[in-house]
Formats: structure tokens, sequence, C-alpha cells
């Protein structure tokens, strides 16, 4: 079994990203399990160069091969906001929810809901830096999805081919086609062939 230090402290993106490397053979430590303080300033304007500060400090720190990803949504209508800023969109005083929402506020009126889910994985160890990027198009809802379950902007992101929102689908059927497998898996082929 190969060795993997995963650069995220967020147990939504350790459970995805488990549930998809860890069958195909990967065994996948976070910064918790590895007992390292873990917490690199995401200074980047771009997904690749976020997801490389993560896995060059998570490298530097724990001497494994270092995977890290940086997602998010970006919205046509909003000029591809929220983008590298979904996770801290709106200030620190809103949750995923409060996110969501705003976002949904921030659309209002707008004819074009088109977005995108967009995931860029860097890889990184000794003398080695590669990234793989992964998107899912779908669109943005009317209204704020309180019965599914799913984590960030799920509740309002709709999946044509599903005809539901991601929140609306087991957590297994949304890893098939969303914007992480699609980067994990180019990710996997390249480890593959390692």
């Amino acid at each position: 079994m190969k060795s993997l230090a995963l650069a995220t402290n967020n147990p939504h993106k350790v459970r995805e990203i488990k549930a998809i490397l860890e069958p195909l053979g990967f065994e996948v430590k976070t910064p918790k399990e590895l007992r390292i303080s873990f917490g690199p300033d995401e200074t980047g304007s771009t997904f690749q160069e976020n997801a490389f500060i993560k896995a060059k400090d998570l490298h530097k720190q724990s001497g494994l091969l270092s995977l890290a990803d940086d997602s998010g949504i970006c919205v046509d209508a909003l000029e591809g906001k929220p983008g590298v800023n979904s996770a801290i969109y709106g200030g620190d005083g809103l949750n995923d929810e409060g996110r969501a929402r705003l976002l949904l506020h921030e659309i209002q009126g707008k004819e074009d809901r088109s977005a995108k889910y967009v995931c860029v994985m860097a890889l990184v160890g000794p003398d080695l830096e590669v990234s793989f990027e992964g998107e899912c198009k779908g669109k943005i809802a009317e209204d704020y999805d309180q019965t599914g379950h799913g984590f960030g902007y799920d509740p309002i992101f709709y999946y044509p081919p599903f005809q539901a929102r991601f929140s609306q689908v087991p957590e297994s059927r949304k890893n098939e086609v969303s914007h992480r497998k699609i980067a994990l898996d180019k990710l996997v082929h390249y480890l593959i062939n390692f």
C-alpha cells in the first residue's frame, strides 16, 4: 500500500478523498493523523497556486508524498466568483449555509445560472510537482435545499445529468462525477504509471 499525506483538515474532503483513493490501494494520512500542525496561508490567486502552497507545506513537514486540493465554485453571472474564495466567501462570520445563501442572493434576478465546481489536485514529493484539474458543470438552483445532505455549495448546485442537486444524491453517487473525482482519476492514472 502506498502512503500519501493529505493536506487538509476538512473532514468532508478527507472522507471523500479516502473513499476514492483507499480502495485503489493508497493509505491516506491527514495532518492530524501525522500529528502535524497544519494551516498554511492560502495566498494564491488561482486554485493551482493554493493547492501547491498546501502540498509543499505538508511535504516539507512530513517528508511524505503530499497531496492537496484547492477547490471551489465558479458562477458565470458573477464573473467566476466566489472561485478561490469559496471557503471564505462573505467573511469569517458565515458558515457553509450562509455562504450558499449569500451566493443565491447575489445571483438573484440573473438569467444565466451556469456554474461549475473546480478542483485542482497538487502532488508534491522529492523532485516532483504536478497538478491535475477537474470540473463539474451545473447550475445554481433557485433556493436552498434544507432537506438534503452534502456540504459547501451542494444544496444549491443543480447537476442536470442527475436532475438533482448534489445534496440530494448519495455521496457515493456524487463521488462518481464530482470535480474532485475527475481530478483524482487523473492523479491515480499518474500514480499508477509513476
